[in-house]
């Protein structure tokens, strides 16, 4: 088994894609794996994402995987890790990417603790640059965190993972984005209140979260349980070392405000003294050339998969909820089975697993008095049946103002 994994990465690193002879493999991840490529006309080096499209239907990301390629598309800043062109195959789609040498930010800060203040805002500059640029482009990234900031070989950061990212289709009416995404720890307190939030200052947020731990070598707020973790982000109250400078505090504290109609602009942190300290505004690159997209790269079927675990918010009470949810399931023909102030949600055939069965975790968390957080997390079953259960119990219980789903996960 060991020989025959040796062998195919042996005929993977001299396999050619085109002008790119392919090379070690760099990371891997449940979507396929990223790779070093160089063109063999110029000898320069790329990052290639390669997907496999089967696994991009079983996890049903095609749409989240043709916006990162939509919006890397949009995007031409020294600050933004660059889309050079999309290759495909029958099996597979290969992103031609920048290809950054230092690694993540978040290696970085793991390894060698806090950065000096002077070399932390000077990262955290570029990256409101690369950020501020983005929302020029109407591009709102979503998941900001260290780990997809990436840093190269002369210390300069390129933000990377636009997986997530919303272009201006996905505001509703009202101008504000529905979708709870993102990192716990870097997350927004109004993406969790589920009442749409603006796309910019929730990124603003997370560039704060950022800059929290570039200068403190630790998160501003943490914990392994959720729910704690939940209220000490809704709170906002992070405890800003006192050994920072003066200007360091003001910024963060700037940042870190749970209001998002008082928190700093982007506009704001440009003019902000500390901030603008030896400070070199980065130009964008738009004189590049188009990016070349296969048209083969999204020649794949959709496949009928469900997210395993869902969440979302509701206004009533602990007692209410536990108790609504019980008679709504039970409406719909399953049964419940309690422990630990948990539901098991089970429907079965026989009392066997087959088809047509589904089991569902349910919990729920407190966030502050008057908002919580269910969540359901599908153990095994129909994902159909799956899918209506949370779609019933979010329309039925979810805050009155913004019903529906409020974040999934693969």
């Amino acid at each position: 088994m060991v020989r025959k994994e040796e062998e195919k990465q042996k005929k993977e690193k001299g396999m050619q894609l085109g002008k790119y002879e392919l090379g070690r493999t760099l990371g891997e991840g449940n979507f396929g794996k990223v790779k070093l490529a160089k063109n063999i006309e110029t000898g320069q080096p790329f990052a290639v994402k390669i997907l496999e499209k089967n696994r991009i239907i079983d996890l049903k990301i095609t749409d989240q995987i043709k916006r990162e390629i939509a919006t890397l598309k949009l995007l031409k800043h020294p600050n933004v890790v660059r889309l050079h062109e999309v290759l495909a195959s029958k099996s597979k789609i290969y992103m031609v990417l920048e290809y950054v040498t230092g690694g993540e930010l978040f290696d970085r800060i793991a390894s060698k603790g806090k950065l000096p203040e002077a070399e932390g805002r000077k990262m955290f500059q570029q990256l409101i640059d690369g950020v501020s640029y983005c929302h020029s482009k109407g591009v709102f990234h979503r998941d900001l965190k260290l780990e997809n900031v990436l840093v190269d070989a002369k210390g300069n950061i390129k933000i990377s993972d636009f997986g997530l990212s919303a272009l201006p289709q996905h505001f509703r009416d009202d101008g504000l984005l529905h979708t709870t995404c993102g990192s716990p720890n870097y997350v927004a307190p109004e993406i969790l209140s589920n009442r749409g939030y603006d796309g910019a200052t929730s990124d603003i947020w997370s560039c704060g979260v950022i800059l929290y731990v570039i200068l403190t070598g630790y998160l501003p707020f943490d914990d392994r349980n959720l729910a704690v973790l939940y209220q000490k982000i809704f709170k906002g109250d992070a405890q800003v070392p006192k050994w920072l400078s003066p200007g360091a505090k003001n910024m963060i504290k700037r940042i870190l405000d749970p209001n998002p109609v008082t928190r700093i602009t982007t506009a704001d942190i440009k003019t902000d003294e500390w901030f603008k300290l030896d400070y070199t505004p980065m130009d964008s690159a738009e004189e590049q050339d188009d990016v070349y997209i296969d048209d083969a790269a999204f020649s794949i079927q959709e496949a009928d998969v469900s997210e395993r675990k869902i969440r979302f918010t509701s206004n009533h009470s602990m007692s209410d909820l536990l108790e609504k949810i019980e008679d709504i399931v039970t409406e719909m023909g399953f049964r419940v089975q309690k422990r630990n102030g948990k539901f098991q949600v089970i429907q079965e055939h026989r009392g066997k697993k087959s088809s047509g069965s589904l089991s569902v975790a349910t919990e729920v968390f407190e966030i502050s008095p008057s908002l919580y957080v269910v969540e359901l997390r599908k153990s095994y079953g129909d994902s159909s049946a799956y899918r209506q259960l949370c779609t019933k119990l979010s329309n039925d219980l979810g805050v009155p103002s913004s019903p529906g789903l409020l974040a999934t996960e693969v």
